[in-house]
């Protein structure tokens, strides 16, 4: 994604309840996203594993990608920057 002429890539994460992380952008934008209502509604076990929350916490911002076990989850990032991940 790109904001006037800055590729958008996530710079930190925190964990500020069970599934919401609170992500701050490069753009100093912060975005606070619930991943309840993805790892919930699927039917897949490799996703829904994530809702142990002890494998929730696991996860990473790598090269500005948040990911989770090497990019066993993942998200694009414009979708985390408009707060627009669906099931």
């Amino acid at each position: 994604m790109i904001t006037e002429g800055l590729l958008i890539s996530i710079a930190g994460a925190k964990q500020i309840g069970a599934y919401k992380l609170e992500l701050e952008f490069n753009d100093k934008t912060k975005q606070t996203v619930d991943f309840y209502p993805f790892l919930s509604s699927s039917h897949n076990p490799f996703i829904r594993r994530y809702l142990a929350p002890e494998e929730f916490a696991k996860f990473a911002v790598l090269e500005g990608d948040l990911e989770w076990n090497d990019y066993d989850l993942c998200f694009p990032v414009a979708d985390l920057y408009e707060d627009k991940i669906t099931p």
